[in-house]
């Protein structure tokens, strides 16, 4: 019974240490990421250095992707020209990096409007919960899968402007 028990103890703490080995924080020593531009019509993310495209993603958008976001919960993706302003390595989307929507003409036009802009606009992973979701289900975000947000986290640094697209 004693080497039952201790080599289901054994098995078990292998099993936790093999968990525990893979971090979702990566290193990137590569070219410096220049910009971002996110294509919603195409549904795809480049990274790129001077022009030149470093990595393509697929994306999922909002549930409502057509159009510029303009108003909290209308399920769009805004366009225009932001910059990443923000990281969430403890995001419920795996890890993610903030877009600084709502710009001050963002806020002009739903105040005339009566109504607020939202926020909270990031490139993320997948939810933990809704991991099997694919096919515009953010609420206006840009989503990748969680191994592929891991690369991006690494490689796109504060400050970097972004594009999004028509």
């Amino acid at each position: 019974m004693k080497i039952t028990r201790r080599t289901t103890l054994l098995a078990g703490a292998a099993a936790l240490a093999g968990c525990a080995g893979r971090s979702k924080f990566r290193s990137y020593h590569g070219p410096e990421v220049t910009r971002v531009i996110v294509d919603k019509g195409a549904r795809e993310m480049f990274l790129l250095h001077q022009g030149r495209m470093l990595k393509r993603y697929k994306v999922d958008l909002g549930f409502a992707p057509a159009g510029h976001k303009r108003f909290e919960g209308d399920g769009r993706t805004p366009v225009g020209e932001y910059i990443i302003d923000r990281r969430n390595p403890d995001s419920a989307y795996h890890l993610s990096l903030g877009i600084s929507y709502p710009d001050e003409q963002d806020i002009a036009y739903a105040r005339a409007h009566g109504l607020s802009p939202g926020g909270d606009i990031f490139i993320h992973g997948d939810a933990k919960t809704l991991g099997f979701l694919r096919s515009d289900w953010t609420a206006g975000c840009i989503s990748v899968t969680n191994r592929e947000m891991e690369d991006v986290y690494a490689m796109v640094r504060n400050g970097t402007p972004i594009t999004l697209t028509a």
